[in-house]
């Protein structure tokens, strides 16, 4: 695919930059000593081709916007070397390839996040049940109304742990636990190792899925099947404070944390099981 000048131009300005970033001894070249030849600062052509294990000029090709369609081993070896960050990862594959990048460049994406904007921001929502996970599925922050969703009022610190392994919730919250929450969410969890293949925290977790009695053989049934999900989607769940329901969910991901959560959930009580009153819940500490 040939990049039109623009591109080409953005491409190279990116590329330049990191390059110039990166001091050469840090990488195992030697340092310069005073005389002829090059004084920019940074990582040259020619070392990034070393780095890359490239024929000499791959590198200048690729920073120029010379190679079409560029490989997913070149890019990912090329955003490494050169310490992108993950939107310039996507940067790179939607310059170079016009897609997204199937997967995250590290594997600790999505696990930072600035928690006390995000938590002033969450504060401000009410009649929602709404909560932010990082990329390993814990919880960074969330509303009063998502800490009454529990019984005792606790918040689980991993809702996917929550979700998938805790004997309460898929006993007594997550009503047809087996039939509707397991197909629903074993797939979002598969689609997160999926991005992040190397990280540990993820690996834990589906280790211990596979190895529970009751979620690993559901795991090899639908954690293959795409991703159910859509803004809407409605599962039967038990309220601690409102008993028996239908909880709506819709997601959005942070720009900043690629992997993260926004969740934003409304409960509707069963027409048939008219609300208990309700009554503040304070938490066990």
């Amino acid at each position: 695919m040939k990049l039109s000048a623009s591109d080409r131009g953005r491409l190279k300005e990116v590329l330049q930059a990191r390059r110039a970033a990166i001091d050469p001894v840090t990488v195992g070249f030697p340092r310069r000593v005073p005389g002829p030849g090059r004084r920019a600062a940074g990582l040259s052509q020619e070392q990034m081709d070393s780095l890359l294990i490239r024929t000499p000029g791959t590198y200048n090709r690729f920073e120029n916007g010379q190679l079409a369609n560029p490989g997913t081993d070149l890019l990912t070896t090329v955003a490494r070397t050169l310490r992108l960050d993950e939107q310039e990862w996507a940067f790179l594959w939607l310059i170079t390839r016009k897609e997204n990048p199937p997967h995250a460049l590290h594997s600790s994406s999505g696990t930072s996040i600035a928690g006390g904007v995000w938590q002033r921001v969450i504060d401000q929502i009410s009649g929602a049940i709404a909560y932010v996970s990082d990329a390993e599925w814990n919880i960074i922050v969330h509303n009063e109304e998502f800490r009454l969703l529990f019984p005792r009022g606790q918040a689980p610190s991993n809702v996917m742990r929550w979700l998938l392994l805790d004997p309460e919730a898929r006993a007594d919250v997550l009503l047809h636990w087996e039939t509707q929450w397991a197909s629903a969410i074993m797939p979002h969890l598969k689609h997160s190792v999926e991005l992040r293949p190397e990280n540990p925290a993820l690996g834990r977790l589906v280790h211990d899925v596979l190895n529970d009695p009751l979620a690993g053989p559901l795991w090899r049934t639908y954690a293959t099947a795409p991703i159910p999900h859509f803004d809407g989607s409605e599962l039967p769940l038990r309220h601690a404070v409102h008993g028996p329901g239908q909880l709506t969910t819709c997601l959005a991901e942070p720009v900043t944390a690629p992997g993260a959560r926004l969740n934003l959930s409304f409960y509707t009580p069963r027409e048939s099981d008219p609300p208990r009153p309700y009554k503040k819940q304070t938490a066990v500490r």
